[in-house]
């Protein structure tokens, strides 16, 4: 029976454990995307904590496709020693260590590129345009530059790579037809709407080899009217799955799905009040072959394990939870199996917009409190 401390392989990498750190945003990269001393820190916790799996924040793949400050990049040859170092680092502390590949596209910051966001098609926001439709070089160049950022990452030292296709950006637009409204082989299906995404992995494929672990997160859905369904998920998931896709991390929500969005808050009191997309997860299982990576209000060592015991995910993954306590893994193999002490707030995302990094504020505070 598989259990959360099993030893086991994606492709040719092979993880401790079947934990992951799911891509979270740092904020502790460099103005141009370079990797800071603080990031190295930031990841060498998470491996000392034994996390079997960490994912990068999502790294942008070209300049016009950056998300916001202090976010790594991926971009330019010139950026691959300070991720090598990274890597190194968490190699030399026995972790493994994947870089989620993004796009933002229509979410873009343009006032960091100075480019206008690009899109599936036109976004008007208070009548004016504010992301322009993709033209045909648009997608060869996107498409090319992911490809571009998995070698770099290859060559770095990363033992995998994941390609961001959740939470809004632009791979969820071309997925989602509340944003996607082109008429040609990019629209309408879910067939047509999957085709870029399908594009894009095959591009990071011919480029990285067979042997190296591609890996994707996708939402189960969008909590959006007329958004992407756990159908269609499972539609993608197995195209994903035919094309040769190594994992498939399943998450939820959009930026726009309040109260539904990627890291919703709200202390999670119960177990019962835990895993935010398990039905769809347990219908992933039922007709998807891929190992699956399951992230979303997971809090406790006990529904950790039986997730894996029961077959619902092949791989348990962490968000919040990893911010407050970057030893939680380490902690629960130790035999203290106390739920993890983070509270959904969301307090961690504050300081990281004012460039100190994210971290547990709410920890912090409770600190300072009994000191």
């Amino acid at each position: 029976m598989a259990e959360l401390f099993e030893s086991t392989t994606i492709k040719s990498m092979t993880v401790a454990n079947r934990s992951v750190r799911s891509a979270t945003w740092e904020g502790l990269a460099g103005t141009a995307g370079e990797v800071t001393p603080a990031l190295i820190d930031c990841q060498v916790a998470l491996a000392n904590g034994r996390v079997g799996l960490i994912i990068s924040g999502h790294t942008y793949v070209s300049d016009e496709g950056k998300a916001g400050s202090w976010q790594l990049g991926a971009y330019g040859d010139h950026l691959i020693p300070g991720l090598t170092k990274m890597t190194e680092a968490v190699h030399d502390a026995g972790g493994k260590i994947a870089m989620q590949l993004a796009h933002a596209g229509c979410r873009a910051a343009s006032h960091l590129s100075g480019k206008t966001p690009i899109g599936p098609s036109q976004v008007v926001q208070d009548g004016k345009p504010i992301c322009r439709e993709m033209t045909e070089q648009d997608l060869d160049h996107v498409r090319t530059a992911f490809a571009q950022a998995a070698a770099r990452a290859k060559r770095a030292g990363f033992d995998g790579v994941q390609i961001h296709g959740a939470h809004g950006y632009l791979l969820t637009q071309f997925l989602c037809p509340v944003f996607n409204k082109r008429t040609d082989q990019y629209g309408g299906s879910i067939e047509n709407r999957g085709r870029f995404v399908l594009e894009v992995y095959q591009a990071i494929r011919k480029t990285v080899g067979d042997d190296f672990p591609v890996m994707i997160k996708i939402n189960s859905e969008d909590f959006l009217e007329n958004g992407v369904t756990v159908d269609e998920m499972l539609c993608l998931s197995g195209m994903l799955e035919r094309a040769g896709i190594d994992a498939i991390e399943l998450s939820g929500g959009t930026f726009y799905s309040a109260p539904y969005l990627p890291s919703r808050t709200g202390k999670i009191k119960h177990e019962t009040d835990e895993v935010y997309y398990k039905n769809a997860a347990i219908r992933f299982k039922e007709a998807i072959g891929v190992p699956l990576m399951l992230v979303g209000g997971i809090r406790s060592y006990g529904v950790s394990e039986q997730l894996i015991q029961d077959r619902s995910t092949d791989f348990v993954a962490f968000c919040r939870p990893l911010i407050r306590e970057p030893d939680l893994i380490k902690r629960w193999k130790s035999g203290d199996h106390e739920r993890s002490h983070c509270l959904s707030d969301n307090a961690c995302f504050r300081p990281a917009f004012k460039g100190r990094g994210i971290y547990c504020v709410t920890k912090e505070r409770q600190a300072k409190k009994t000191a």
